[in-house]
């Protein structure tokens, strides 16, 4: 995250996973890189994808009204999808408070059940070393802001913890592969918060070995 020089975890594919990033200083937030065309932010009206009917409506904590104005952790600490990647994040000292200050992201955000596939030692070993789990999580982050159509035009991300991650599909049909060739697929995508836009996701992205 800017001055979080995070290097990227890497987890066999869904086996193992092997040590990668220095620990995170918290104070400054990740910086953003170039803007696409579009700048990447969306509205509720923006929203897709099958899991998005699960979020809760109106002004209810994790509705698109209440996430909306909240900065991007705050947002997804109310977002009943995510509540396994909130805990997660919380573990990692500093991260919270620089996705909150970031300017423009974009968030690929597992939701519960994507942790689920993960063989639960495995998981387990992850969630206790703040280093290693900082590093998988930045992964899950680019300091550029997109939208779906902005994904799909650029065909690739670059994460902050290094790496990239490849954009497939088409329309609301959208798929993520990491570095080491897992897929997952958006399940709900361009959620907006006041600075990301969050793409609800199936599986643990992993970067390369």
């Amino acid at each position: 995250m800017a001055a979080l020089t995070v290097t990227s975890a890497a987890c066999g594919n869904s086996e193992s996973a092997s040590t990668a990033a220095p620990q995170p200083t918290a104070a400054a937030a990740p910086t953003s890189r170039a803007m696409p065309a579009s700048d990447g932010v969306t509205t509720n009206a923006d929203v897709f994808g099958p899991a998005c009917s699960q979020l809760p409506q109106g002004a209810a904590p994790g509705s698109l009204d209440n996430m909306g104005p909240q900065p991007v952790a705050s947002a997804a600490s109310t977002n009943p999808l995510l509540t396994t990647l909130v805990s997660a994040a919380g573990k990692v000292p500093g991260l919270v408070d620089a996705l909150n200050g970031a300017e423009a992201l974009t968030v690929y955000a597992p939701a519960n059940s994507a942790f689920e596939k993960i063989p639960a030692d495995t998981l387990d070993a992850v969630l206790a070393d703040a280093e290693q789990l900082s590093g998988l999580l930045s992964y899950h982050v680019s300091g550029t802001r997109y939208d779906r159509d902005g994904l799909l035009e650029a065909g690739k991300t670059t994460q902050l913890a290094g790496g990239t991650v490849t954009v497939g599909g088409s329309g609301d049909n959208i798929t993520l592969t990491g570095g080491n060739g897992q897929a997952a697929n958006v399940v709900c995508g361009n959620i907006p918060t006041s600075n990301a836009t969050v793409f609800v996701i199936d599986a643990v992205l992993m970067p390369a070995s």
